[in-house]
Formats: C-alpha cells, structure tokens, sequence
C-alpha cells in the first residue's frame, strides 16, 4: 500500500488540502487557501491546484507515494461521477471537479460529502472511534450533518440523508442559500450569527466586536470568543438565538433518529464553549425524556483536521 493520501476539505471559507499518512491517520502537512471572497469553478480549480502542487512541493512527496485524492465538499454530491452538484456557499453547480483534477493527476480521486469525510475521520482516529451509531453535525459557514447507523453512513435515495442544516425551523422565516425559507442554517450557523451582529450594528447597536473588525473582513468565530469573553450583551444575544436555533434541531435528531452519540465539530463549536455548552444543555432539555437520559456528546476531536483525514479514507469505503 502506498504511504500517503491526499485529504481536501473544500469549505465555503477555507480550503485545507493535507498529506495524510495512511498507516496512522497522521497529518503530515497542511496548505490552506480562502475562498470566502473567490467563488466559482473556475478559482476553486485553480486554488485547489496550486494547493496540491504547493503541498507536494512542499514535502517533497512524489505523486507516485500517493495513492489517491480525496475531496470532502460542501453541499449535494454525486459521488460515482465526482460531480458538485449544488454548493451554494462555493457558488458551484454541476461542478465535475473529478473529470478536471484528473487531467491533471494520473491517481484515483474521490469525492463526498463534507460532513461524510468528516464522519469518517472521527469513526476512524476521533470521538467516533468507539461508536458505531451516531450522528456528526459541524457548525462554521452553515450546519451540516453525517448520520452514521451499525457503523455505515446513511446516504439516502439520493445520497443526500443528513441535511439537518436545511431543517425547516420557519415556514416563513430567513431566506436560506440553499433558496428555501427558514433552514436551520439560516439561524444556527456562523454566518448567520455574523449577519444578525453586522444588521445590529448598522442599526446602532453598540458592541466590542467592533473593536476587533477589519474592513472587507468577516466576523471570525475567534471575535465571537473574545466577545462573549467580555460579557458583550449584543454577541450574547446572538449567539444565544443560533444556540435555541440549533439545539431545537439537535432534539429533532435526537428524538427522530435516537443515536447513542452526537458528535459537534466546526469553527463555531470549536473556538467557543459558550455555545457548545449551551446547544448541549438545551438539547437535553428539548429531547424527549427517554433519549435525552441516554444520548452522549462530544466535541469533534480532530478539530480542523476531521475532514482532511476523512478524505483521505474515502478510497477505502465503497461508494
């Protein structure tokens, strides 16, 4: 077997492309490119190949060690043919990402779900590793979910299971990317808690975020961190609707599905225990009596490097 794999996590911020060790799940290196601001096939590709090549040039690794690429992406895939079939928060749509890296390198490259990935990592190296019945949800630029039942993801008709993001919590509530009205991810996730922030303080709210915000950039969930580090009364209330938001939807998981475990990874989650906290503490109170006695949760374990690794086993399962 060869050494190493190549892991991708193609996010609606950030792409991290890693050489992963195959024997250990080790991360031998990372590269890591923005795409908040450059959306669409067309950057996407070109960052994703300077990335590999930079990654390899970097560590000195021939692509005859590698033995394959994985990509872990956001939104509705078609695994078999390597197609992006609808990314919003990429601005991609029946995007052959396979078909063009493949011109590109002459090894096997696979593709799923973000959260899928995900999943994989921590079942194989993270809080998954000693479960076989769970349910991974990640909160950073939306909310997505991998449902893992006697150890096998559940893809669905049309590989699709597990989009707890797009959970209707509003029948006419926040216009979502995905075009519906009132998605989970429109309430709970990173960037709508930045839109509700950015809108108070455009119409006069004060707040020490400000303090921490730079033109043309985001609000970071480090910013929300240090903001809620002190006291501040607007990020607090933000933060304190996306978690109501998201542990309503949790409870939903919990009491439909009935999983021994949630695992909760992303930015958001991961950069602020204030929300974890309190998105556990509601979803044990909104879940019914039985399961919420029984269900266990755990933080992501692999923090950032969950999808990488996960990516780069995706040549080991049968899709």
């Amino acid at each position: 077997m060869k050494k190493y794999s190549i892991g991708i996590d193609l996010g609606g911020t950030k792409i991290l492309i890693a050489l992963v060790d195959k024997s250990s799940g080790e991360v031998i290196g990372v590269i890591k490119k923005k795409t908040k601001k450059e959306k669409g096939p067309t950057k996407i590709i070109k960052k994703l190949l300077e990335g590999i090549e930079e990654l390899l040039d970097t560590f000195q690794i021939n692509l005859n060690n590698i033995s394959s690429i994985g990509i872990g992406a956001a939104g509705q895939i078609d695994r078999n043919n390597g197609i992006i079939l609808g990314a919003p928060n990429l601005d991609c749509f029946d995007f052959k990402i396979k078909e063009i890296l493949s011109e590109h390198f002459s090894i096997p490259i696979y593709l799923g779900n973000d959260l899928e990935v995900a999943a994989i990592g921590e079942q194989k190296f993270g809080a998954g590793k000693n479960s076989s019945d769970f349910v991974c949800i990640f909160v950073g630029t939306g909310v997505g979910s991998c449902i893992v039942k006697n150890g096998n993801i559940m893809y669905g008709n049309t590989g699709t299971a597990g989009e707890i993001g797009h959970m209707i919590v509003d029948l006419n509530g926040r216009p979502c990317t995905c075009g519906a009205h009132g998605c989970l991810e429109a309430y709970a996730s990173r960037s709508a808690i930045e839109t509700r922030i950015e809108g108070a303080l455009k119409k006069g709210r004060s707040s020490c975020i400000s303090e921490y915000l730079e033109e043309g950039k985001s609000i970071t969930s480090g910013m929300i961190k240090k903001s809620i580090d002190r006291n501040d009364e607007l990020v607090l209330q933000c933060v304190n609707e996306a978690s109501e938001y998201l542990s309503g939807g949790i409870a939903s998981i919990v009491n439909i599905i009935n999983p021994e475990l949630i695992i909760l990874g992303g930015g958001l989650i991961d950069a602020v225990d204030y929300f974890y906290n309190e998105t556990v503490k509601k979803a044990r109170l909104k879940s019914l009596p039985i399961p919420a006695k029984t269900i266990k949760f755990h933080k992501a374990e692999l923090g950032d490097y969950s999808g990488v690794i996960g990516a780069a086993f995706l040549e080991d399962r049968i899709l």
